[in-house]
C-alpha cells in the first residue's frame, strides 16, 4: 500500500537525484589540493575549531591565522588558532574540505562551510543545505563511499 509519506520520500528522492545530476553537469568542480577558492583560505576563511567548540559556522578573521598544508586557515579568536596548531589533523575538515557528498558520488566539488556535519569526532562539509540533508540521512554509507572515492584521487 502506497502512503503518502512513502510518496512524499519517494518523490524527495527522486528529485534528489535529479538535482544532484543536473548539478554535476554544471558544478565547478574543485581541483586543487585543499577546498581553497579563496586566495588559499582553506574553509573560505571559516574557524575550523569554532565547529567543535562552538557547535556552529563561524569565520575566521585574517589576524589570528595559521598556515598548514599548504593552506591559510583563519580563526576567530587567538585561542582556536592554537588548539588547531596543536593538533590539525583533529579539527581540518576531511577530504580536504571538499563535499562529503559529492566525493561519495564520485565527484570532487567545493563546499559551502556553513553546510556542516561532525561525525565520529570528524568535520564533513558539503556543497549545500540539500546534499548535507542527504549525507546526514546516509552517513555511514556515505562516508565510506566517499573515503573510497577519496582513495582513488589521492593515486
Amino acid at each position: 500500500m502506497v502512503t503518502s509519506s512513502n510518496l512524499k520520500q519517494t518523490i524527495k528522492t527522486v528529485l534528489s537525484s535529479i538535482f544532484f545530476l543536473v548539478f554535476l553537469n554544471f558544478a565547478v568542480f574543485a581541483t586543487d589540493a585543499w577546498s581553497t577558492e579563496v586566495y588559499g583560505v582553506a574553509l573560505k576563511g571559516y574557524d575550523t575549531v569554532a565547529y567543535f567548540t562552538e557547535g556552529r559556522a563561524v569565520k575566521g578573521k585574517s589576524v589570528f591565522s595559521y598556515k598548514w598544508n599548504d593552506a591559510s586557515w583563519y580563526f576567530s579568536k587567538p585561542e582556536n588558532r592554537d588548539l588547531f596548531s596543536a593538533d590539525p589533523e583533529r579539527y581540518a575538515p576531511q577530504f580536504r574540505g571538499h563535499c562529503a557528498y559529492g566525493l561519495a558520488k564520485g565527484k570532487l566539488v567545493a563546499a559551502d562551510p556553513e553546510q556542516w556535519t561532525i561525525v565520529d569526532g570528524k568535520l564533513y562539509v558539503n556543497y549545500n543545505r540539500t546534499f548535507r540533508d542527504s549525507f546526514r540521512q546516509d552517513k555511514a554509507a556515505l562516508i565510506m563511499e566517499a573515503d573510497n572515492n577519496w582513495a582513488k584521487h589521492q593515486n
